[in-house]
Order: structure tokens, then sequence, then C-alpha cells
């Protein structure tokens, strides 16, 4: 079959048989995404197994709620992001901190603070170095932005999140600051270490068969947002990875690849209260004023809160 025959049945079937109120947005969607799906199942010549297999591939996929590492994975999130720094530039919106992926794994709710919060719970002090984390929240004209809501959240020493690894407290190593009179934050934490998708996961089963690996390096996730500035959805990879430039998700990007300096002066260590060796990473972040002229930088979509 030809285009404008897959064109003809698939509106035959989903358009024309409507008998109800129909959402012309949806059904422009789906009407493309079925046209373009049956002209790949014809050009490639997909069995009816294949199809099945893929179909019962989405239902384990979603039933292991690994739908959301999978778009990450299959650069879906980073596809958006692309666009959306497309979408920015034609509306004349350009400068601050690069966008990247936001991840599957943020819950909102927080603790909140100003200035500065301790994220981590004490459980790995002993296990994993001490990180402090430090930074500005400006305008694009370097002005500082008192009351920035920064949301920070990472991986333990297993490259597990809170909440979803029910053996951790609730919110460990999840924080909400508020920057202070100076337009400035601080998080002490842990060093954030590298993970890979579960081994025996539907997401690391489709990268097998791509013969693609599922891991990420390092990273630190962020929102940052003020009213009156576009909503920053971002992260920092920590350089040293291994996978720093070769992300599974494909979240590093130029702008948003940290240094973790190792701090051993007594002064310092006294200056931060600690009584050990620490890392510390400087991670300054500028905002964007709002326009009209673009989309909302604010996504709608499912989040988890605890």
């Amino acid at each position: 079959m030809n285009r404008e025959q897959i064109s003809a049945l698939v509106k035959q079937m989903n358009v024309d048989t409507a008998t109800g109120p129909v959402d012309p947005r949806v059904q422009e969607i789906v009407v493309r995404l079925v046209t373009d799906l049956f002209q790949a199942i014809d050009e490639l010549d997909i069995q009816p197994s294949e199809v099945w297999k893929g179909l019962e591939y989405f239902t384990d996929a979603g039933q292991a709620n690994e739908l959301g590492l999978l778009a990450a994975g299959l650069g879906l999130e980073h596809f958006l992001d692309l666009r959306a720094d497309e979408t920015d530039l034609k509306a004349g919106i350009s400068g601050g901190t690069p966008r990247t992926i936001e991840g599957p794994l943020y819950v909102a709710g927080a603790p909140e603070s100003v200035g500065f919060a301790r994220m981590d719970d004490g459980s790995e002090s002993d296990q994993i170095d001490t990180l402090i984390i430090e930074g500005t929240v400006t305008d694009t004209e370097g002005n500082l932005i008192e009351n920035a809501k920064v949301e920070i959240w990472h991986a333990n020493s297993l490259g597990n999140y809170s909440f979803f690894d029910k053996a951790q407290s609730e919110f460990n190593l999840r924080r909400t600051i508020f920057a202070d009179k100076n337009g400035q934050y601080t998080a002490l934490t842990t060093m954030p270490v590298g993970y890979g998708c579960p081994p025996e996961g539907t997401t690391q089963a489709l990268l097998n068969k791509l013969g693609r690996h599922g891991n990420r390096p390092s990273h630190v996730h962020y929102f940052a947002s003020s009213p009156g500035f576009r909503k920053l959805t971002t992260q920092f990879n920590i350089e040293g990875d291994q996978y720093l430039w070769d992300d599974f998700a494909f979240a590093t990007r130029d702008g948003l690849v940290a240094t973790a300096v190792d701090v051993t002066d007594p002064s310092e260590i006294e200056r931060y209260g600690l009584n050990k060796p620490f890392k510390h990473i400087t991670f300054n972040i500028v905002l964007v004023k709002d326009s009209v002229a673009a989309p909302s930088a604010e996504v709608e979509r499912r989040r988890l809160c605890a």
C-alpha cells in the first residue's frame, strides 16, 4: 500500500467512524502516528508476531514502570530538549543554563529550607565522600535572584533513589533550597555515583537488542524557578566518569559538566563545619526571563508525590 492508500484507510477507521465529540488535537496526533506506524509495518514487512511482541513489550514495560526510563534511553527526552532549544531561538530566547532531561525519578514534596540544606540522612557518611554543592542563581544580566526555588535530587552510593528504593529514608538526597538574599544556595550531601538500568528490566532488554549499554554517569538533577522566569530543568554530570560523554540517556551537554574539587585544607574543612576532607562542586544557575513568544517551559507530566 502507498502512503495515500494508508492515509485513506486510517481516516476511514479512526475519523469517519466518530459518532461523539472529538478532541481535534488528539485526533490529529493519533491519525498521524497510526499512519506512520502502518507505513512502517508495510515498508519493513513487520510480521504479525513481531507486532504482538512489540505490544507485549510495552505492556511489560508499563507494568515494570520503565516507560519513563525507555523514553530517556531511546533519546525521546533529549529530542524534546533539542526541539525546545530550537523553539526558544525562534522566539528570541537565548542564554541561561542549558536544559537537559528530567528523567523519571523526581518526587515532589521534598523538605524546604533557605540558603542551605543537608540532603543526606547520614547513613552513608562513612562509606562515601562528602560533597558540598554551592552556586548562585542569577538572570542573564548577572542580577542575583533572591528566593529562587532550587530543587535537587540524586542517587545514593548504590545508584538508587529514595522513595523508589524503600531501604532509604523518606526524601533522602532530595531537597528544595530557596536562594538566600545573595542569590546563593548550598547543599551538603554525598557524592553521587553512576548507575545502570536494571539489568533484568525491560529497558535494558531492548538496549541489549540494539547493542547498547544502559549506563549513566554520576550526576545531580535540578529544577530551578522564580516568578517571571522560565522554569529550568537540568542536571550536571561529574567530570571524570567513564560514561560522561557516553550517557545512555544523552543528558550530558556543554555547560553541564561539573568538576568535583578535593578540599583538604583544614581551615576550609573547619569553615564548613566538617571533620574530614570533602569534595566541592560549584554549579551556578542562570535563569531566563519569561516570554509570551515561546511555549511554557513547565512540562505537564505525571510525577510522584510522597
